[in-house]
């Protein structure tokens, strides 16, 4: 039996995702989210900003679509699980950086240059790497009169 292992993270890039190959063709896009959180010290003191980056990886067709949607500053939400990953530099030392493995990236509207924007001035994406889920997602989903929403499910 598998323990839980999932994670929710919404935040914004930091930077253009990147995209790689491994040996075998598989494609490989690593992002990096900023995600920010307020509070305050006490009732009476101003609110305080602290800001947390996120190493995320995605795979296959989840990757290209990452890619090329993904750019500096867009806000995303990440569904995913976390991943240890363990090795020893040339001098022997252990080392360990944990990651987020991505499963599901939704894409925050993306709002066009107008001189007006108008409800359709938008484009809002989301994307799962699970196959299986494309019947749950279309039924889950209500699209509001007047927008179009893209959600697509691999």
């Amino acid at each position: 039996m598998n323990n839980l292992n999932s994670i929710l993270v919404e935040g914004n890039l930091v930077r253009d995702p990147l995209l790689k190959s491994t040996a075998k063709g598989t494609q490989v896009c690593n992002l990096c989210i900023a995600s920010n959180r307020y509070y305050k010290q006490d009732p009476n003191s101003a609110y305080e900003k602290e800001v947390s980056f996120f190493d995320v990886e995605t795979w296959a067709r989840l990757a290209e679509v990452c890619y090329a949607k993904g750019k500096k500053g867009r806000g995303v939400r990440v569904v995913g699980r976390l991943k240890q990953n363990r090795w020893n530099d040339p001098e022997g030392k252990t080392h360990s950086r944990i990651n987020i493995v991505a499963e599901h990236v939704e894409f925050r509207p993306e709002f066009r240059k107008e001189a007006k924007p108008s409800v359709d001035s938008f484009d809002d994406e989301d994307y799962s790497s699970d196959e299986n889920s494309e019947l749950e997602m279309a039924a889950a989903s209500s699209k509001p009169v007047g927008k179009e929403l893209e959600t697509v499910a691999f």
